[in-house]
Parts: structure tokens; C-alpha cells; sequence
């Protein structure tokens, strides 16, 4: 038992025990084939040693975001196909938020999805951070346990928070300062450094006294990013230059023209910055190289504009290239090293962006809570 949340070994003698597992199957599906199936494969593990075990498995998930009511562009089907070929014997059940009771958390629901069931088994870490009734519910009446994927997310990031290998690098990116303003504070408590880039590093431009063009700037946030400067400037690591796209350009579309040059922290009048620039890409790599402990979650440009995706790529390298211990915390970041051919190079990618960021920020989550809440924690 790690951070007061039962695991798999907690449940006790499995042979003929029925298990409901929650999964995070919430896989990217494009005409009915499924893109990439690698959060099925990350949940085999728990499913294969409970099956080992004797036990009869009933997995269950969410996918896309049904409005409460049967959709079929949301159907589970193809998953289930997928996992009936992986896990032979495990059964899916249908959409769980094909019932508003999901979402709602509604104790109706819950009774529903526990009948005929003895035992719980989260490992759907991308979903946690929601107090949604799969996720919470179960756990109040059934003994419950940790599975494998989400021991480990939270062994590594919660390590993270702990007690780091230093000097420890954590690397922000992304569009908005506020969607990552939390996180940049608790990461600005543990980390000796904070790389900051993606569209979030103008806001920071323009409390420095900069002017940033028409790149994405949140006024309402200036006096934040002005305090955290004076906080922390010494541990702040901005981009010193960045690429920028001129006027009638338009991003994911170069035949539409516009001029694309390096420029300073100045960014001019009709001009968009949409990406970090090759010193700093090259002060970032220095900095990352150094470190024995890497966190990256957020891109540092457009990079699915292949005229923006060289900041990203860079920063993907220096992580893969870096002899510490390095942790892609999900989305985008996660995306970026997969397209770049890098995720085998990587120690740890996150399944869950919002709830590793939410697990950095916090310490906990509902889905963590709840678990510790559980009859069989205090055995």
C-alpha cells in the first residue's frame, strides 16, 4: 500500500471473485478504426493478473463526450473488439457516459455498475482527477484497489513532488498561463528550475515590458506573471527569441503566404509569435542536459504546423538525449515525442495530462481519495 491506496495484492485470494475495473479507454478513433491503442495496452497488466488470478473481469470505460444518451460515433465497439484480442475474456460494458448518472455522479448509477460485482480496481488515471460515479462510487461499497497503471503514475509523479533527483527541471509550455497557473506554483516549490514556453511565455513578455505582436497574451494575467517574476525570476527560464508568423499568414496553412522569421522578445506590431527560437531551444537543451529529474507537459509552438514544430522537437531531443529520469506528463507533450519517434526514450509518459497536472498541483485526487476511503484500506 503506497500513499494510503490499496493495491492489487490488498484484494486478497481473486479465484472466482467477479472485478469491476474501471480503464481509461478513451482512445482516438477515426472512421471506426482505432489510431492508436496504447491505452488499452497500458491497462494488460492489471487485466492479465487478475485474470492469472481466477478472477472474472468486467472492464469499464468512457469515450468522447456523449451528451448522457446512447451516441453511436461514441460506440465502444471497436474497442471492444480490440481488447477481446488482447485480454481474451475480459468484458466491456457499454459507454459509461452514456447515462447521465456517469458525469453526475449519481448513487443510482453506481448501485448499477457494482451489482454482481465483489471487488473494485481503478486504474483509469487519466480519468481520476473527475469525481465521476465509476470513479468514486464503487469504492463507498465494494473493497477496491489501485491497479497497475495508476500505482505507477502516482509512485512517479507524486515522487516527483517529494523527492526529486536534482537539480530538477520541469519544462511548461502550452497556450495559457491561467490553465497552468496552479501547477507553475507547486512546480516553482519543488523544482530548482522552470522552463517556460508555448504561447503562455508572451503574457510573461508582456509583464517584462515587452511588446508581443498579435501573439496570444492574457492581459487578465500580467500582474500574476509580473509577481511570479519578482518571486522567481532567478528560476524562470523564458525563450529569448522566438519564431514568429507576419501579417496575412494563417497557422496550418503556409500556402496561405506570410512571412516567418526569428525574432527577439519583441515581437512586432501584426506579428504572431508561435514558437520558440533556436537560441532558445539551444539555452533550453543546456539546461535540460544538466538536469537529473525532467518533467516537460506543454509544446513549445504550433507543432502540428510543421513551420512551428522545431521548438518542440528540439526541447523532445535534449529530453530523450537526457541521462536523468524524464517524465512526459500526457497531452500534447505525449503526442509531440510519439510523432517525433521518441517515446521509447523517454522513462515515464504520463496517460492522463489534466489529471498529472492536477496530481502535481494538489498531491491528490478524487479517484486517490476515494481509494483510501475504501473498507479494505484500513485492514
Amino acid at each position: 500500500m503506497k500513499f494510503g491506496v490499496p493495491e492489487l495484492e490488498d484484494l486478497g485470494p481473486l479465484d472466482g471473485k467477479r472485478v469491476l475495473v474501471r480503464v481509461d479507454f478513451n482512445v482516438p478513433i477515426r472512421d471506426g478504426v482505432i489510431a492508436d491503442d496504447l491505452r488499452i495496452r497500458a491497462a494488460l497488466p492489471t487485466l492479465q493478473w487478475l485474470l492469472d488470478q481466477g478472477a472474472t473481469v468486467t472492464a469499464c470505460t468512457h469515450l468522447g463526450r456523449p451528451k448522457g444518451a446512447p451516441d453511436p460515433q461514441f460506440s465502444v465497439e471497436p474497442v471492444r473488439a480490440r481488447l477481446a484480442e488482447l485480454a481474451p475474456g475480459v468484458e466491456l460494458l457499454d459507454n459509461l457516459r452514456f447515462d447521465p448518472g456517469e458525469t453526475g455522479n449519481d448513487a443510482a448509477f453506481v448501485a448499477k455498475l457494482v451489482e454482481g460485482q465483489d471487488l473494485y480496481v481503478n486504474d483509469a488515471f487519466g480519468a481520476s482527477h473527475r469525481a465521476h460515479a465509476s470513479i468514486v462510487g464503487p469504492p463507498q461499497t465494494l473493497p477496491s484497489a489501485a491497479g497497475r497503471l495508476l500505482a505507477r503514475e502516482v509512485d512517479v509523479l507524486l515522487g516527483l513532488r517529494e523527492a526529486p533527483a536534482r537539480p530538477f527541471i520541469a519544462i511548461t509550455g502550452g497556450s495559457k498561463v491561467s490553465d497552468k497557473l496552479g501547477v507553475l506554483q507547486a512546480l516553482l516549490d519543488v523544482a530548482d528550475r522552470v522552463v517556460i514556453g508555448g504561447g503562455m511565455c508572451f503574457t510573461f513578455f508582456a509583464a517584462m515590458g515587452h511588446s508581443v505582436g498579435n501573439s496570444l497574451c492574457e492581459r487578465d494575467q500580467i500582474p500574476t506573471c509580473a509577481t511570479l517574476l519578482e518571486q522567481h525570476g532567478d528560476r524562470l527560464l523564458l525563450p529569448e527569441d522566438v519564431v514568429a508568423l507576419g501579417p496575412g499568414g494563417s497557422i496550418g496553412d503556409p500556402s496561405a503566404g506570410g512571412e516567418v522569421r526569428t525574432c527577439g522578445r519583441d515581437v512586432p506590431d501584426g506579428w504572431m509569435g508561435l514558437d520558440i527560437g533556436p537560441g532558445s531551444a539551444a539555452a533550453f537543451g543546456d539546461a535540460i542536459a544538466e538536469a537529473r529529474t525532467v518533467l516537460w507537459n506543454g509544446p513549445m509552438g504550433v507543432f502540428e504546423d510543421p513551420r512551428f514544430a522545431a521548438g518542440t522537437r528540439s526541447v523532445a531531443e535534449a529530453v530523450a538525449d537526457c541521462r536523468g529520469f524524464t517524465v512526459i506528463g500526457g497531452g500534447d507533450s505525449a503526442a509531440a515525442v510519439a510523432e517525433f519517434g521518441l517515446a521509447d526514450r523517454i522513462d515515464h509518459i504520463s496517460t492522463g495530462g489534466g489529471a498529472s497536472l492536477e496530481l502535481i498541483e494538489l498531491g491528490d485526487l478524487p479517484g486517490l481519495d476515494a481509494l483510501r476511503g475504501a473498507s479494505n484500506a484500513h485492514d
